[in-house]
């Protein structure tokens, strides 16, 4: 089967308004356009591993330390004060889990609730559970502790890019190497080995540009 080239009627398939981005990107070079779209599309699909990796360890080690204060059932718990939100995710996962005829074990459960419900965690209204529990989930290089901020500040962009990557949005116009190399980092402080294993696997350095990606409009802010 020969495909042309230059798959002509692709802006319908993506919409104008989402093309006409990356055709604005591209300086009207519609053959630029169509390469800047798979671009973002490899970039996307190579955040997966490293994004995998910061949400399975950062709810793992939330879920560890708490248990071991206060037994798996620990997010049933008044003493933990978690906000409305998060109580609602916790409802959220039981219901689901109940329609789907299985279990509701706090493995499930943890494993049910969005990546929303544990960066809840590294918020101002949790610094004193911070201090008290939380800054046993991880530590740096050194030896040394971690303030909350620490993982806060960098956490909040993250997650705006986890939610682009899986709405299939742009995310070439993002600075990608200090929110990848940010990752890494959170990871490596979580869980060394983990970090390990993501390194391994990890092809955004092979993906992005060395020279970094040239745009010809003005960028969004991230």
């Amino acid at each position: 089967m020969c495909v042309d080239p230059t798959f002509p009627g692709f802006e319908d398939a993506l919409s104008g308004e989402r093309f006409g981005s990356y055709l604005a990107w591209a300086g009207g070079q519609r053959d630029r356009a169509l390469a800047l779209y798979a671009l973002n599309t490899r970039l996307c699909e190579c955040f997966y591993v490293p994004l995998q990796m910061l949400e399975i360890t950062l709810r793992n080690r939330i879920h560890r330390i708490l248990s071991e204060a206060s037994g798996d059932h620990w997010f049933d718990l008044d003493a933990y004060r978690l906000n409305p939100r998060q109580i609602g995710m916790i409802a959220g996962a039981r219901a689901d889990l109940a329609e789907n005829r299985k279990p509701a074990t706090p493995g499930a459960i943890v494993a049910a609730v969005t990546f929303g419900y544990w960066t809840s965690f590294l918020g101002t209204e949790y610094e004193t559970l911070w201090q008290m529990r939380l800054h046993a989930i991880a530590r740096r290089e050194d030896g040394k502790g971690l303030r909350r901020k620490d993982f806060a500040a960098p956490l909040g962009p993250i997650r705006m890019l986890r939610n682009r990557v899986a709405h299939h949005e742009p995310i070439v116009y993002w600075d990608l190497p200090k929110h990848h190399a940010a990752i890494a980092r959170l990871t490596r402080w979580l869980s060394p080995v983990a970090a390990d294993w993501a390194s391994l696997h990890d092809r955004f350095p092979a993906v992005h540009p060395a020279e970094g990606i040239a745009l010809c409009e003005a960028q969004p802010t991230e």
